[in-house]
């Protein structure tokens, strides 16, 4: 009886020594979460987080996010740890079938058993949404989820860390970080015609629905202008003195990067940018008697068309326009975002406390070709520290690609 009593009375302390380290535990899988950015390709703007829905266009058709909170039928409910871990590292679910590598896996093949039963522990204690995933609509033959397997012998576990010898804590933090978890390398590596990633030139830059990511190479940055101060401060806060998010980077501001602490975007940076970083390259405006004909023609469409948020001289206007001296976008080699920028504009983004910036229009009704060509010219003629012309033909066929989607 007395054991029977003693027992009694510490199962209650039992269940309280035990809470603590289960709410650790979903408190690290929370945090997890937003550095892999799971929320961003789970859910729809206006709809219940990780719930599934959001469409993942693709070459070959388009992929939507899947519901992972604990529903039972349209959810991950019936999974097990074992399961959970198999889906995200290796890209197969319960039943065999197995995953589309929009889910990046092909990068997640890396993380720790520790972290993914952290992760499932958090997604475990969401409340349960019933709302069914849109069906897959990919084209033949990639809509056979069985030919993933010839795939997946072929690519699935490229994706490898470089050795961390003789690196510090800082840069080895920043790898598992950019490598693993923001599996950063998805979208800033080229693919092949089968989708798979371009390992030979890793972070040298992708194109994502007709817009670039750029490199992440050390040198790239350098020449872009970035340091690791304002590399931190850009995840951190969205903008910098390079510029501020737009297009598919918004998301992994608005859902990740800016709940990390401040120690995660540091070793980030220490890790993109190297623990002795190249200089970045400065760069001196360039006076309208020094630019190329196109440029000087498109001097005058800026002052119509940019100057007024911009300013005259490329000033900018703090939380309200970024400046175009040391805009790391202008020195990009291919003109594809600044161009895409310019015709599609930017909706209002709100940024880490007060920051803000204002909505851009789209001026593609407004410039026509050549208008358009001569601006690009002129921007990065003056701030790109670009001394090349944009081929005439070049801005038609950027127009026609965003068309073709």
């Amino acid at each position: 009886m007395r054991a029977l009593l003693l027992a009694a009375l510490l199962l209650p302390l039992a269940a309280q020594a035990a809470e603590p380290a289960d709410k650790a535990l979903i408190e690290r899988g929370k945090y997890l979460a937003r550095a892999a950015d799971c929320v961003a390709c789970h859910s729809v703007e206006g709809g219940a987080e990780y719930a599934g829905g959001l469409p993942l266009v693709s070459p070959f058709g388009t992929i939507y996010g899947t519901n992972i909170t604990p529903d039972k039928e349209h959810g991950i409910g019936h999974y097990s740890a074992d399961d959970f871990y198999k889906a995200v590292t290796q890209g197969e679910r319960p039943d065999g079938a197995k995953l589309y590598p929009a889910m990046p896996y092909t990068s997640y093949h890396l993380l720790t058993r520790e972290d993914s039963d952290a992760l499932y522990a958090y997604l475990m204690s969401l409340d349960p949404v019933a709302k069914p995933s849109p069906k897959t609509d990919l084209a033949f033959p990639f809509n056979l989820r069985f030919g993933m397997a010839f795939w997946n012998l072929l690519y699935k576990n490229r994706v490898q860390l470089q050795p961390a010898d003789g690196k510090g804590e800082e840069w080895q933090r920043g790898q598992y970080l950019v490598e693993v978890l923001g599996h950063c390398g998805e979208c800033h590596t080229p693919r092949n015609a089968l989708g798979a990633l371009q390992q030979d030139r890793r972070m040298s830059g992708g194109v994502i629905l007709g817009y670039e990511a750029p490199s992440l190479l050390a040198q790239d940055l350098a020449e872009r202008g970035w340091i690791k101060d304002d590399l931190a401060t850009f995840l951190k806060h969205g903008v910098s003195a390079q510029g501020s998010v737009f297009n598919e980077m918004y998301p992994v501001l608005h859902h990740s990067t800016q709940y990390l602490p401040l120690d995660d975007h540091r070793a980030m940076a220490t890790y993109l940018l190297g623990e002795q970083p190249p200089a970045p390259r400065k760069i001196a405006a360039v006076g309208l008697d020094r630019l190329g004909e196109s440029a000087a023609r498109g001097r005058q469409d800026y002052l119509n068309v940019c100057a007024g948020c911009h300013g005259a001289e490329g000033e900018g206007v703090p939380h309200v326009a970024v400046a175009m001296n040391g805009n790391t976008t202008l020195r990009l080699a291919d003109t594809r975002n600044l161009l895409r920028v310019i015709d599609d504009g930017i909706r209002e983004q709100q940024f880490t406390g007060f920051e803000r910036m204002a909505p851009m229009p789209g001026f593609r009704d407004k410039l026509d070709d050549g208008q358009m060509r001569d601006l690009l010219n002129y921007l990065r003629q003056t701030w790109g520290g670009l001394d090349d012309e944009v081929a005439p033909e070049r801005v038609s066929e950027l127009r026609a690609e965003v068309h073709s989607h």
